[in-house]
C-alpha cells in the first residue's frame, strides 16, 4: 500500500507541473525592439514567438488598439504595411477559438521618423 501511495503522489506531482506551466502562456516580440525608430518608407516585419497556454488558440495583431490581423501561426514573421509618421503601439494577443483575449500578450512601442 505504501508503494502505491508513493507512486500515486509522484504521478500527481509530475502531471500537475506541466499543466500549470502550459496554462501561463507567453508572447515574445523579438523584432522590432521596443522603442525602435522605423523609416516611413520601410515595411515593418514583426518577429514573434507565442506559447498560447491552455485557453489560447491563435493570436491577433493590433496596431494602435485596432486589430490589424488574425495570425494562425504561433511563431514566425508578419509584415505590416507602412506605418504613418509618429508613435505607434504594436501588440500581439493570445485569443480563444471565439476570439476572446486570454490576457496573454506583449506590446511594443515604435516611432516612425
Amino acid at each position: 500500500m505504501r508503494k502505491f501511495s508513493s507512486l500515486a503522489l509522484l504521478l500527481v506531482c509530475s502531471c500537475y507541473v506541466p499543466l500549470t506551466l502550459a496554462a501561463d502562456g507567453s508572447v515574445t516580440i523579438s523584432a522590432p525592439a521596443n522603442g525602435a525608430k522605423i523609416s516611413p518608407s520601410a515595411i515593418t516585419t514583426i518577429t514573434y514567438d507565442v506559447t498560447p497556454g491552455s485557453a489560447g488558440d491563435h493570436v491577433h495583431l493590433y496596431v494602435d488598439n485596432g486589430e490589424a490581423s488574425v495570425i494562425r501561426k504561433l511563431k514566425g514573421n508578419y509584415s505590416l504595411d507602412k506605418l504613418p509618421l509618429g508613435k505607434h503601439e504594436i501588440c500581439i494577443k493570445v485569443v480563444t477559438k471565439s476570439h476572446t483575449p486570454t490576457g496573454v500578450q506583449q506590446c511594443i512601442k515604435v516611432s516612425v521618423e
